[in-house]
């Protein structure tokens, strides 16, 4: 009984693989196996069609032309699969190309808009936009803003102080920069 791999590797065995213009066939000529790429196959059966030409043998000649038109069509086929593969790549990366540059002009647009317009930095940092000095509490009660106990004291708020920085500890041994005191019973 055999196993389905088999006849699975059998069906698999016809089908032509990878890039036919580089792979090498084995053609059964009527003078034995030609071997190499359909380009050199096509080459070969041209030179054995001129020699039998040459030889006066009209049958041979045909075959031999036959067998290089098959070549030749299974190379031109290969050809503008090649051909087509390449010119839809080609406008594939046009159009990549296009859409990066629609981006990158709408991003300099973009930029250029919010360097001119009302005076503001290019910078999308919102800290460096102005900002304004209070909040009118009319307003916003109309804005739908929640009171805070801030807002209702109506002392202002004290200045702070900036904060003094602690004294720096001084070590018991001196150190080699600073200069020798000018006691010298406490240099000893």
């Amino acid at each position: 009984m055999r196993s389905s791999k088999s006849r699975s590797r059998k069906n698999n065995r016809n089908r032509p693989s990878g890039n036919i213009v580089n792979r090498v066939f084995d053609s059964s000529g009527p003078e034995g196996k030609v071997r190499g790429t359909p380009q050199q196959i096509i080459d070969k059966y041209n030179q054995l069609a001129r020699d039998s030409q040459l030889g006066n043998d009209r049958v041979a000649t045909e075959n031999f032309q036959q067998h290089a038109e098959h070549y030749l069509r299974l190379l031109s086929e290969a050809q503008r699969e090649q051909e087509a593969k390449r010119e839809e790549q080609e406008r594939q990366n046009r159009e990549r190309q296009a859409e990066r540059d629609r981006e990158r002009q709408e991003r300099i647009d973009r930029q250029e808009r919010e360097a001119n317009g009302a005076g503001a930095p290019a910078s999308s940092d919102p800290s460096e936009a102005p900002q304004p000095d209070f909040i009118d509490a009319s307003a916003s009660e109309d804005a739908g803003l929640v009171e805070t106990p801030e807002a209702k004291s109506e002392d202002k708020p004290k200045p702070r102080k900036p904060r003094r920085r602690a004294p720096k500890k001084q070590d018991d041994a001196p150190v080699a920069d600073t200069p020798a005191p000018d006691n010298p019973e406490a240099a000893e």
